[in-house]
């Protein structure tokens, strides 16, 4: 399917649920304030809907735009005016109906399905779901703009710990600073940058691994992006794999986007392995630490995997680290003897709706690693929920997080 079908399919499946939330609420709202004007709330609601719409119109008449003209590549529109008056408005309105939304469809196929049992009371029930609906409605207006503030601003610090058989006293206690996606860029800037660099220095680590993505896009943050390392401190170095995006700086030239990424990178202090493995020595003691390039640009050879797993059981500990926590890498990552798999990616689901025993996300439909710990028989696996954004320039139910991993005997 090409990119303007999906979009377009897109932007009807919204127009739809749109359509569906509007409606629910003017219903709703009539059916409580009967004596309010219809025609001014009729009027309103069109306003909103207009105006929160303007964005996805706007970058649909520049994609032609580009496609039409000699423009050889699609550049963000970087503007604060432009940002603070239809882009936030725009997310924050999706998501505000697709949380609204997650409530109410369940309540109108319950009121559907038991139709029969109320129908003498039909009133009485419709007046009390509009007043449930509006709510849900009116909790969602309120919950999602301070989420979303709260997650752009703050960045959680998450201790876990990793159990190893037999642990040398050397690495009893050892700590490794995991992150990712800092993905430098238009939203992500020398403040967001340096804020969660400062988090992972508080926990004064003795290694730091990164699972790449170091910027967005476009050649002028890769720069700014290396430049937020610098201060990064950790006896035992600084390493990342490489990222989806360290490929897109130049989207036409790969290999010159890694090769610019990788060497300012180096002038900062940390080192990019692209499908190569590095032996920490602590004391008498080894760390194994494998990197596995796995992006949608290039994948790792099984062949390969096992050349970086070689004798993996020589080593006191064996670290697994990528980009993307595919599924099948995991498992042949366990079979391969590692006991640690680390990854990010996911941006622990940036776009997380809530619901009851469960949160939902765009992310579940390409893995079902999406953040935090998991184990695969003796492997632990842990996704980091990173710092930046894709597609959407903000996070809802998703903080920005730094992973701290103590090493411990098992007993």
């Amino acid at each position: 399917m090409s990119f303007i079908m999906r979009l377009t399919l897109a932007l009807f499946i919204f127009f739809i649920v749109e359509f569906y939330f509007y409606k629910r609420f003017k219903n709703s709202f009539i059916t409580i304030f009967p004596n309010f004007n219809k025609t001014t709330l009729k009027k309103t609601i069109r306003l909103i809907i207009i105006f929160t719409n303007l964005y996805p119109v706007i970058l649909v008449i520049y994609f032609i735009y580009l496609m039409i003209s000699d423009a050889s590549r699609m550049s963000a529109i970087e503007n604060p005016f432009f940002d603070w008056l239809l882009v936030y408005p725009f997310w924050a309105s999706v998501l505000i109906i697709v949380q609204s939304i997650v409530f109410l469809l369940p309540i109108d196929l319950v009121r559907l399905i038991t139709f029969p049992l109320y129908k003498n009371f039909r009133e009485s029930v419709k007046r009390k779901i509009s007043i449930i609906t509006l709510m849900i409605i009116s909790a969602s207006f309120v919950y999602v703009p301070l989420r979303i503030a709260y997650d752009y601003n703050y960045v959680s610090t998450r201790v876990t710990t990793l159990e190893i058989d037999n642990l040398p006293e050397d690495l009893i206690g050892f700590k490794i600073a995991f992150i990712a996606d800092t993905q430098a860029d238009w939203y992500t800037d020398e403040t967001r940058l340096n804020n969660y660099i400062e988090k992972v220095n508080d926990a004064n680590p003795d290694l730091v691994l990164i699972a790449g993505d170091i910027i967005t896009s476009t050649p002028r943050y890769i720069q700014p992006g290396a430049d937020a390392f610098k201060s990064l401190s950790a006896e035992y170095g600084v390493f990342t794999c490489v990222g989806d995006h360290d490929n897109w700086a130049y989207r036409d030239d790969h290999p010159r986007s890694l090769r610019e990424i990788s060497a300012a990178l180096n002038a900062a202090g940390v080192e990019m392995v692209d499908n190569d493995k590095r032996i920490i020595q602590v004391g008498s003691s080894t760390i194994k630490i494998a990197f596995a390039t796995f992006t949608y640009s290039r994948r790792v050879e099984p062949a390969k995997l096992e050349l970086l797993a070689n004798e993996n059981h020589k080593y006191d500990i064996s670290i697994f680290l990528t980009h993307q926590p595919n599924e099948s890498l995991i498992s042949f990552a366990d079979q391969l003897g590692y006991d640690l798999f680390l990854a990010g990616h996911t941006h622990g689901g940036q776009l997380t709706i809530l619901f009851p025993f469960i949160e939902l996300t765009p992310t579940l439909m390409e893995t079902k690693y999406v953040k935090g710990d998991f184990y695969l028989n003796d492997m632990m696996v842990i996704v980091n929920r990173g710092l930046g954004m894709s597609v959407a320039p903000i996070r809802y139910n998703s903080t920005p997080e730094v992973t701290i991993i103590v090493l411990r005997k098992k007993e």
